[in-house]
């Protein structure tokens, strides 16, 4: 099964047991001062453990005084990070495994004061348009003290034992900033020609090469296509004829690998996609790529399926597998593979929440999270290795067959707990069914796929069409009880008209309760549940109209989401009100007043859809806590969130039973 994905091959000198690469995700669990921390060794050995034959840790800094990403990113610009990198080395080489780590400067796409700076080093002065930090161009002397710290930042890994050291050339970071005639505007041998703008590159490759020697294996990390008409402008930037010429060129140089991606954080949602772009959508770029060079290419595309995997390496599109969100959310990937587990495998729905808590990790001082993988970068505190297997066939009732019941009852069984899952609905997975309703979102049922595959495999008990009495639980003599019912629509009785005939909830929308075709319809509300029933309508053949009382479309919306979306509902002609707040429904006439002119107006339509958001379902919780010794809230039970609230405190409250 799978001979291609669990064929070995080299890269240069270095053999890597399968064809499964994690590239390299930052992950903000280094310690302050850019040593390797104990959080560190346990995430990457997990993945190694977990079959991935080549891990590429996050981009590490060579410059951690003024070239960082973020406050706990790994550093290699001093001998003092040998002995942590070592100990990282160890980890991975004990599964078999092997490693590269990734180096790096972020150039214009850095923090201007999280590097104590007033501007960031960059080819040219040229801003970002997503960070939007000031630049100044980098003088010769800044150029080759870059380079140099690039080369000693390699002999350091080198030392401590690391397999390979990647130069991350993609993504728009400083390398891809001199490749790309889009951000170098240089006029002297670092800017305009092709070769000139490789040079950069190039005195890199040839210094890490005198000082690691020819054996040392090199792997440069690059945007074949910087995919800048996502951004609107297609005529700039790296396209894909010339990503092939870096491609021959960098084999000329003598790289022994190339990692293959796309885009900048202009059109980052090509590199690190969200839920709309499909499993394989880009594999043309690797695949053009390894057309036109000998050495082994490795290629990303929201893959997450061994099969389509298989697939690719068959077609000879690639030659590595990689991706990173994938072993985020399940580490045990590789291994699930190869022992015939597919169903058992946790695939990574695209959400974006690892990139959300990512950039807003400084803020929080917290590491990067997953939403359906609570482990994931706790391993050390979280870890199947210290769950403790002390349930002694207790019974614990689980209210709620939702993302968050079923999570409890996944880590309740693994302690040798006996949970039983009440579940009122025919269906399990909650709202996550509704989640997945929308165009694009058939991803997010993976996750119901998955937990009810555990649920199986564990031999738990899940009774549907079946909501409980206080009499039933008591008659099973439970432990504790998990209250995991979730959450109702939100309809405030001080808004007239919310009760009326034509009036629903998105849920009877998503459901298929109601279908509305070829009809006006007013949403209420753009939140993520707003601004998708509206994509959903629009794509039924509605004529939609959304109305906000924000100032802004999409509050609350991580905003790669939201470009995402709202790409999509610019194919349906929605009209969007921000700044309209809903007063009263009189049928289905709504009476929205603006926020900034207090003007009231009056729209007709043939059906109103009001997403207002949900609150706690709180039936017979009181009851429940005076029947009972512990009972414990779950998810949108205790308070309506997100799908990482509820799969988190589900698995919290089943750790800490």
């Amino acid at each position: 099964m799978y001979q291609k994905l669990f064929s070995s091959k080299n890269i240069g000198s270095m053999t890597v047991r399968n064809r499964i690469v994690m590239t390299a995700m930052g992950n903000h669990l280094a310690e302050a001062d850019g040593s390797v921390s104990e959080s560190d060794i346990a995430f990457y050995g997990e993945r190694a453990k977990g079959g991935v034959g080549l891990v590429i840790t996050e981009c590490a800094c060579i410059n951690l005084k003024i070239g960082k990403g973020n406050c706990h990113q790994i550093a290699v610009d001093d001998d003092k990070y040998i002995e942590g990198l070592k100990r990282m080395a160890d980890e991975i080489h004990k599964y078999g495994s092997v490693i590269a780590v990734q180096i790096y400067h972020p150039g214009r796409q850095g923090i201007a004061v999280i590097n104590g700076n007033t501007s960031m080093q960059a080819p040219s002065v040229t801003e970002c348009q997503v960070v939007h930090q000031p630049t100044h161009e980098m003088t010769k002397e800044e150029i080759k003290d870059t380079i140099h710290r690039f080369i000693q930042g390699a002999k350091r890994l080198q030392k401590a034992g690391i397999d390979a050291v990647e130069l991350h050339g993609a993504h728009g970071y400083m390398i891809g900033q001199f490749l790309s005639p889009y951000t170098n505007k240089r006029t002297d041998e670092y800017g305009g020609s092709f070769e000139n703008r490789m040079r950069f590159l190039d005195e890199i490759i040839a210094g890490v090469r005198k000082e690691c020697g020819s054996s040392y294996p090199i792997i440069v990390r690059y945007s074949a296509d910087e995919c800048m008409g996502y951004a609107g402008y297609p005529e700039l930037g790296i396209h894909l004829d010339e990503g092939v010429k870096i491609a021959k060129h960098l084999e000329a140089q003598g790289v022994d690998a190339l990692d293959v991606s796309c885009g900048i954080y202009e059109t980052m949602n090509t590199s690190w996609e969200p839920v709309g772009f499909d499993q394989g959508w880009k594999i043309n770029i690797p695949a053009k790529i390894k057309e036109s060079v000998s050495i082994p290419v490795i290629g990303v595309s929201v893959i997450r399926e061994p099969e389509f995997a298989e697939k690719v390496l068959e077609e000879e599109k690639v030659d590595f597998i990689g991706s990173a969100r994938q072993f985020f959310a399940d580490p045990e990937w590789g291994n699930k593979a190869q022992e015939g587990k597919e169903k058992s495998i946790r695939k990574c729905i695209s959400c974006l929440y690892c990139m959300e808590t990512l950039m807003s990790a400084d803020m929080g001082a917290a590491p990067m999270a997953c939403a359906i993988n609570y482990q994931g970068g706790r391993e050390n505190q979280y870890g199947d290795d210290c769950l403790k297997k002390d349930g002694k066939g207790r019974v614990v009732v689980v209210i709620g067959a939702g993302p968050s019941g079923m999570e409890a009852a996944r880590i309740l069984a693994k302690r040798k707990f006996k949970p039983i899952v009440f579940e009122k609905n025919s269906k399990v997975g909650g709202q996550i069914v509704y989640a997945s309703k929308p165009p694009k979102k058939e991803k997010t049922a993976w996750l119901i796929d998955y937990q009810k595959g555990q649920l199986d495999e564990l031999g738990v008990e899940v009774k549907t069409n079946h909501a409980p009495t206080i009499d039933e639980i008591k008659a099973l003599n439970p432990y504790a009880v998990f209250v995991a019912q979730g959450s109702n629509p939100i309809m405030p009785k001080a808004i007239p008209g919310l009760d009326g005939e034509k009036v629903y909830t998105p849920v009877d929308i998503l459901s298929g309760k109601v279908t509305l075709k070829g009809k006006k319809v007013g949403v209420i509300g753009s939140g993520m549940t707003g601004i998708e029933t509206a994509e959903l309508l629009g794509s039924q053949g509605n004529k939609v109209t959304v109305f906000e009382m924000a100032d802004e479309i999409g509050p609350g919306i991580f905003f790669q989401n939201l470009i995402d979306v709202m790409g999509r509902i610019a194919e349906h002609e929605i009209k969007l009100y921000p700044k309209h707040k809903l007063v009263k429904i009189d049928g289905t006439t709504v009476t929205v007043e603006t926020t900034n002119t207090n003007e009231t107006k009056n729209f007709d339509f043939d059906a109103v859809v009001v997403s207002l958001g949900t609150a706690s379902n709180k039936e017979l919780v009181e009851e429940i806590k005076t029947a009972f010794d512990k009972v414990v809230l779950l998810g949108d039970a205790a308070k309506a969130g997100r799908i990482e609230a509820a799969v988190g405190s589900g698995y919290k409250a089943a750790f800490e039973l």
